[in-house]
């Protein structure tokens, strides 16, 4: 009663990154509310998957686990999580921002009538008063996201209904085994007993899935260029610095906008959020919007013509400097210092 559950989601059979990132923020919820961590996964063939769970903090593991529950479906998976959801009454329920994530999501709190937060940024517990009615509430979920278009960060709570619900982008927590392992008590769920025939109706016959080609979120460098840019051929230089040192190419909002890159290289609150080891931001002013996604990297480079940028206030190295003159001379020295 009144746990802390987090939706773990599968791909090719493995729990996704940010399923594990989520327990890892769980964790540290389910400690400052003094309760359990929940996870419940939903599939076929998960014997043992509870030990990989209970590492990452999880007290107890919930498995449906049947044929017809893998691949992902909408009204099964929804109608499995909303009667577990009626069942236990968790205070807090949590998962991706995933195109899973934001499938099930709203159909469950729709379901619940408890309300969702998509796409979070962070999440905090804390108290709140109602100016209105005087009402004190404690222990709530501070769902906090980015809003209008990134340019305000927009802390929500959901006062009244159970379960507090958001989904969460990829990346933005940190993926951390527990000092102390949970319990990992695992739960066989009687699942049938929450699906009908309409549940069934519709069968997979054939699936086919694309590989992702960019992949700016497991990079362990990045080189990522933004309006100072100037044109989508002058990104033609960060493919050749990222070639040289065997990294990828990111972009900026304004240099996506531009339409200098691909909206699936945007690093920043509306985009995707990176920790690599080694960032170089080149012609990034640094706004607020795209610091957001990068600036947990280990080391930052920034590169601008403007020593005042706000870039320059995180990097560990600024140069001040026209990129297409810096950028040429970076990938010549490097080639000749690599032989």
């Amino acid at each position: 009663m009144n746990n802390l559950i987090v939706y773990c989601e599968l791909e090719n059979g493995r729990v996704m990154d940010v399923s594990l990132e989520l327990l890892t923020k769980g964790r540290e919820l389910a400690d400052t509310l003094a309760c359990k961590l929940e996870a419940v996964v939903i599939g076929h063939n998960l014997s043992g998957i509870e030990k990989e769970l209970a590492e990452y903090g999880a007290d107890t593991v919930w498995v449906a686990d049947g044929e017809e529950l893998d691949p992902y479906r909408t009204l099964p998976h929804s109608a499995i999580l909303c009667g577990l959801f009626e069942q236990e009454k968790p205070q807090i329920a949590l998962m991706g921002a995933t195109p899973v994530g934001r499938d099930l999501g709203p159909r469950v709190s729709s379901a619940l009538h408890s309300g969702l937060t998509a796409d979070c940024t962070s999440l905090v517990i804390g108290d709140h008063k109602d100016n209105k009615s005087g009402k004190e509430y404690t222990g709530l979920l501070y769902q906090i996201r980015p809003a209008f278009g990134g340019n305000i960060i927009a802390t929500i709570i959901n006062p009244d209904c159970r379960p507090q619900m958001a989904t969460v982008r990829e990346g933005v927590m940190k993926k951390e085994k527990a000092a102390t392992p949970g319990a990992g008590e695992l739960r066989v769920l009687d699942y049938k007993q929450w699906l009908n025939d309409t549940d069934m109706a519709v069968k997979i016959i054939e699936r086919h899935m694309e590989e992702r080609k960019i992949n700016v979120k497991g990079a362990p460098v990045i080189v990522s260029g933004g309006y100072g840019m100037g044109s989508k051929e002058n990104f033609a230089l960060l493919h050749e610095l990222a070639e040289v040192l065997g990294a990828e190419v990111g972009a900026s909002r304004a240099a996506v906008d531009a339409g200098f890159a691909e909206h699936a290289r945007q690093v920043g609150q509306t985009g995707v959020t990176v920790r690599p080891k080694l960032y170089i931001a080149c012609g990034i002013s640094g706004q607020i919007q795209h610091t957001a996604g990068m600036d947990q990297s280990s080391m930052i480079i920034s590169i601008n013509t403007d020593p005042e940028a706000p870039i320059n206030k995180i990097a560990d190295y600024a140069i001040t400097g026209d990129v297409n003159e810096v950028i040429p001379k970076m990938i010549k020295y490097y080639k000749q210092n690599s032989k």
